[in-house]
């Protein structure tokens, strides 16, 4: 294959870290705005309608686990993959409108009159599309703003995702309790109508970005992207050894692997954790959207500090504030209103860490790579919700103790914080 070529072209916008937001920049950040009200409703509504399709001695908890990480597994697999050929100019779109186009399909499929099995298999299809479209949307990132401004951007992203999904996510709620009687509908009717509200959402807020998208970092080519693609394999056995040898970008994606595993189990675990407890599901509920709306401020200002005090000094924080959570949800949290501090708590970092993490990545890396690197990224981020689940349930069942098993997190927050230590910032070099 031919050596690749990396296209230099500069990203329309200001250069300075406090600026305004450029309009390309507010065309990719409402695309969180359009996916999060999916997962939102996949957090709250669909394990809730699964239970109702499943007969009466099933369980939910085990078929949502496998669901969940089937597709986990199929996107860690592929992303590597796919995201070097993406990485080919003119591919990066058409990869993301593929994953999106999936997953909307799927959103729209899922409001069938379906039985629980064929329901949980397009809902696996529709989490793919979900996750591949958001493969393609991070690496989007280098494309449409700066490195000083990638904090900043990728933390509108976040909150204003967290924000924005609260609407959707209210009309549903609304719809499912009181369209029986607004609309004589069936309860299950109006659940399905959720999916068709969810899926139109999501496209109003992506068609912003799908317009205005230009990829501005690839591997060029002479004249076919077939030669690239023929060397596909060869760039990722090259990519990998690259990170190999890439200390400070081989330890930040251990550290990540185990940071994000915890964030992940927290928000997973938490409402299953509280309803062990005995609180009450209406409180759950309400206290989820309680961290949606705490997440937006907070994660816009995460991105703000993080100009002042280095995207890695703000990530470590986070990781010492989740230490405190996890020992809060242990030791402290016995009814409903410790659960609400729980929900403020998360909410406060939750957005941040995750939005630093994405941008933090894309200054690491190579840009003309950037989709390939995402990929092995994706490896790192999806796997981790695996882990952090099974320790918990491991330490539950051998303790028979929902705490115990609540406190076995903060291991993967010691381990991440021994690599976030020991790793040396590549971007204190560059400034």
């Amino acid at each position: 294959m031919s050596a690749a070529s990396t296209a230099v072209q500069p990203v329309n916008g200001t250069n300075n870290a406090s600026g305004k937001l450029s309009a390309r920049e507010k065309k990719w950040i409402i695309y969180d705005v359009g996916n999060s009200a999916f997962v939102l409703l996949s957090t709250a509504v669909i394990p809730i309608y699964a239970k109702s399709l499943m007969p009466a001695d099933g369980n939910i908890v085990s078929a949502w686990g496998y669901a969940q990480t089937i597709a986990s597994l199929i996107i860690a697999l592929l992303m590597p993959l796919l995201g070097s050929i993406a990485d080919v100019q003119g591919m990066k779109i058409k990869f993301f409108l593929g994953f999106f186009g999936t997953g909307v399909v799927m959103c729209c499929a899922m409001a069938l009159p379906l039985t629980w099995l064929p329901f949980l298999i397009i809902y696996v299809l529709a989490t793919i599309g979900l996750n591949g479209s958001l493969t393609f949307y991070d690496s989007m990132l280098i494309d449409t703003t700066t490195n000083d401004r990638m904090d900043k951007v990728s933390s509108h992203g976040y909150g204003w995702g967290y924000v924005g999904s609260t609407v959707p996510f209210i009309v549903c709620i609304a719809l499912i309790f009181g369209g029986p009687a607004l609309f004589d509908w069936s309860t299950v009717a109006c659940t399905r109508a959720s999916f068709v509200i969810t899926a139109i959402w999501w496209v109003a807020f992506t068609i912003p970005l799908i317009t205005s998208y230009r990829q501005v970092h690839y591997r060029a080519t002479r004249d076919h992207a077939r030669e690239a693609i023929r060397g596909t394999f060869t760039e990722l056995g090259s990519t990998f050894g690259k990170i190999v040898k890439n200390k400070p970008l081989w330890m930040f994606m251990i550290a990540f692997f185990f940071y994000i595993d915890a964030v992940n189990t927290v928000i997973s675990m938490s409402t299953s954790y509280g309803t062990q407890l005995g609180i009450d599901s209406t409180q759950l509920v309400v206290a989820l959207l309680v961290t949606q709306f705490v997440a937006f401020p907070c994660a816009i200002l995460y991105g703000r500090l993080a100009g002042r005090f280095g995207c890695k000094p703000m990530i470590t924080a986070a990781v010492v504030a989740y230490m405190g959570i996890v020992f809060f949800a242990t030791f402290f949290l016995k009814s409903a209103v410790e659960f609400w501090i729980l929900a403020i708590l998360v909410g406060m970092f939750q957005g941040g860490i995750q939005a630093l993490s994405r941008s933090y990545y894309g200054k690491i890396i190579p840009k003309d790579h950037a989709n390939e690197y995402y990929g092995f990224y994706d490896i790192f981020g999806k796997t981790a919700s695996i882990l952090g689940t099974f320790l918990v349930a491991t330490t539950t069942s051998l303790t028979g103790n929902a705490s115990f098993g609540v406190l076995s997190i903060a291991i993967l927050l010691v381990v991440a914080l021994v690599f976030l230590f020991l790793q040396k910032d590549p971007t204190k070099t560059e400034e």
